[in-house]
């Protein structure tokens, strides 16, 4: 059956911005949007309801409206796709939303056998934090410790893949932590009033390799330039086994 078109409001997904993370996939509960080669595309036009529940959810902003010709929403064509995902039911075994982030992995650490080897108490490792707290939606604006302070702004995940993570990053630097994914709005704009309000030697961005941490890498450096400031700042990125890539 033809569905005839009209001019209305419909979301538009800008493929530069769009960092792969299936969080508007999953906000989008009439099924308008999937994941196709690592980036969200409008699958059905006539599935979007142009409410935009999918927008807050994106941590890059790649997601806006526009208005276009397109097919009208159908609501009962909507139901139908539901009713029919229901009846076959969601492979436990499939990546939640298209997102790698999200896919179960077991890491071998050694070979079956070998001795695990334990650190004795007398090395044991000491934390290098040096303030609190550390979500950077928690942490206020003007905090003494910001004055001067080498900033870390790191990926959640970031401090359990890297196991030196305290000695190599935490270390004489001021800790902020997010997840993009996980977390509702945006870091930049607090982020932009730190850096703005405090004098900030330098910036360093921890993430994960995973497309969805490119979250935290965008709304930092989005900071950093509307902050107006000249700071030095480095990316670096952790794999999920545990390995910081060049």
């Amino acid at each position: 059956m033809e569905v005839d078109n009209m001019i209305r409001k419909i979301i538009k997904i800008d493929q530069e911005k769009c960092n792969g993370c299936g969080a508007c996939a999953c906000a989008c509960h009439e099924g308008a949007i999937g994941m196709v080669l690592g980036k969200a595309k409008l699958m059905r036009e006539d599935y979007c309801d142009g409410l935009g529940d999918c927008l807050p959810a994106c941590p890059t902003g790649a997601i806006t409206f526009e208005e276009r010709e397109a097919p009208a929403y159908d609501h009962e064509a909507v139901m139908a796709n539901k009713a029919k995902k229901e009846s076959q039911g969601k492979q436990s075994d499939s990546i939640p939303c298209g997102c790698p982030g999200s896919m179960s992995k077991s890491i071998d650490r050694q070979a079956k056998g070998e001795p695990q080897a334990h650190m004795s108490d007398a090395f044991e490792m000491k934390s290098q934090l040096s303030q609190w707290p550390v979500q950077i939606k928690l942490a206020p604006v003007n905090a003494p410790y910001f004055d001067g302070a080498n900033l870390l702004i790191a990926a959640d995940c970031s401090a359990y893949a890297y196991g030196d993570f305290h000695n190599k990053f935490i270390r004489n630097r001021v800790t902020l932590i997010g997840c993009p994914k996980l977390d509702e709005g945006d870091y930049s704009e607090k982020l932009t009033a730190i850096i703005k309000a405090n004098d900030i030697k330098s910036l360093t961005i921890v993430r994960m390799e995973v497309p969805c941490c490119g979250g935290i890498e965008f709304a930092a450096k989005k900071a950093l330039q509307e902050s107006g400031k000249f700071i030095p700042w480095q990316v670096v990125t952790v794999t999920t086994d545990g390995k910081l890539l060049d």
